[in-house]
């Protein structure tokens, strides 16, 4: 039977520029999703607005709510990797930040 060696990581870690654009995307990305925010907030307040356009206002606000959460954690993770942190440490506390947003109740009880 013939052994694997461990050949090292796949992909070479990421170089601080890198990191650094990831940043400046994902805080392009928070921009998006707030003008998203934004239209589906006017189609609310829109008094020429049919209550078919009213209800699918307010299912999509519900997945904007989602998407800036998820944006939001993706902000904290490359945050931490850009002041220097592991990749294993940042994820972890993006994945406690969503694991907040999921379970408030416990998160409060600790």
């Amino acid at each position: 039977m013939e052994y694997k060696k461990y050949q090292g990581p796949k992909f070479p870690p990421l170089t601080p520029k890198e990191i650094e654009e990831k940043y400046a995307e994902t805080v392009e990305e928070m921009q998006e999703v707030l003008a998203w925010k934004k239209e589906e907030e006017d189609k609310l307040k829109d008094k020429n607005s049919t209550p078919g356009k009213i209800g699918a206002a307010k299912r999509a606000l519900k997945k904007v709510e989602r998407r800036i959460d998820t944006v939001n954690g993706n902000l904290l993770y490359w945050k931490l990797r850009k002041q220097g942190q592991s990749h294993f440490y940042a994820g972890l506390e993006r994945s406690e930040y969503w694991d907040k947003l999921k379970n408030p109740i416990s998160s409060e009880e600790e």
